[in-house]
């Protein structure tokens, strides 16, 4: 069995759900800053997921899931699958509902990710991301224990919890301006915060921003049918981006919401992490940047209510000292 067949098929991912998910979300954690940015003399509005309690808007997803396990599901454990964000976020949510976790994780995952993540308790099963399936071996794990899957982007309850950080920056835009947002631009790997976002926020069109070589999404949605990354070693900084494909339950949402998007070079990632850390005063990982890397290159056009995601700071300290330098 595969780990997309584990993935249960009995319900669809709604604004309904996202709703409810913020509700659980309000009553856990404070809302994150939406703040402005001026780009070309035109103020955009970045939501700042980094100063989430495990630095990614990844809590937000897993804590919605796990909180809706049963007691028979929570004794068994939970299994997830990372490069590091959704690893912390499951992690978190696990010890402060006494859940175990078990996450598989790349060998060349950022040293922070696997260092926090063994730190708040899950415990982690390595794999080699050029030759092995992680699919394949959090299937196993699930056969093992009996624990139940919490995908990091193909399950419906990741998704609406993902969303939640859209409604939250849609209810703080039209604070600060007197209305919501009309484009927003996403730091796009597998597709569980885009596809959140367009259900949270049905009214905006949607833009995502994937790394150069690790661009899958936007040539799924060229092609009309979900296409894998052609090359599992193509390197990158951006690694909470690097996702082998995206799954069905995002792609029937993407297909139908997506406006456009833009593969970004690696200097223009770094352009906006010096950016943002020079005007926002703000640590913020390469794929937490992508967003703002398609705005600042000119690659995805901003309008006066565009709202672009800074989706986490798990960064090392010697990748963003070389980044920034």
């Amino acid at each position: 069995m595969t780990e997309q067949e584990l993935l249960d098929p009995s319900r669809a991912p709604s604004r309904e759900g996202v709703l409810r998910a913020a509700e659980k979300i309000a009553a856990l954690l404070p809302p994150t800053p939406l703040l402005p940015l001026e780009v070309d003399g035109r103020t955009i509005w970045c939501k700042a997921e980094m100063l989430q309690p495990i630095g990614a808007f990844k809590i937000r997803g897993a804590w919605h899931r796990l909180t809706d396990l049963d007691e028979a599901q929570r004794a068994r454990g939970v299994v997830g699958v990372s490069s590091g964000n959704h690893a912390q976020g499951v992690a978190w949510s696990a010890r402060r509902l006494g859940i175990a976790a078990t996450i598989v994780m790349p060998t060349n995952a950022p040293r922070a990710k696997l260092e926090s993540t063994r730190a708040l308790g899950a415990e982690i099963v390595l794999y080699d991301r050029a030759t092995q399936d992680r699919d394949g071996i959090a299937a196993e794990l699930v056969a093992q224990t009996g624990g139940t899957l919490v995908h990091a982007y193909g399950d419906p309850w990741v998704i609406e919890g993902q969303g939640t950080a859209a409604l939250e920056a849609a209810r703080q835009l039209e604070q600060r301006i007197g209305r919501g947002p009309d484009r927003i631009v996403v730091c796009c790997g597998g597709g569980g915060l885009t596809a959140g976002v367009a259900l949270a926020c049905p009214d905006a069109e949607i833009f995502i921003a994937e790394p150069e070589g690790w661009d899958d999404v936007l040539n799924s949605l060229a092609a009309g049918e979900i296409v894998g990354v052609k090359d599992l070693t193509h390197p990158t900084d951006c690694d909470a981006l690097q996702t082998p494909r995206t799954f069905p339950i995002n792609f029937e949402i993407l297909k139908r919401r997506v406006s456009g998007g833009a593969a970004v070079t690696p200097a223009e990632v770094g352009a906006a992490i010096r950016l943002a850390f020079e005007k926002l005063h703000l640590v913020v990982e390469p794929g937490g940047a992508a967003a703002l890397a398609a705005i600042v290159s000119g690659k995805v056009a901003a309008t006066d209510a565009t709202i672009v995601t800074l989706s986490g700071g798990n960064v090392d300290r010697e990748t963003f000292l070389r980044l920034i330098g």
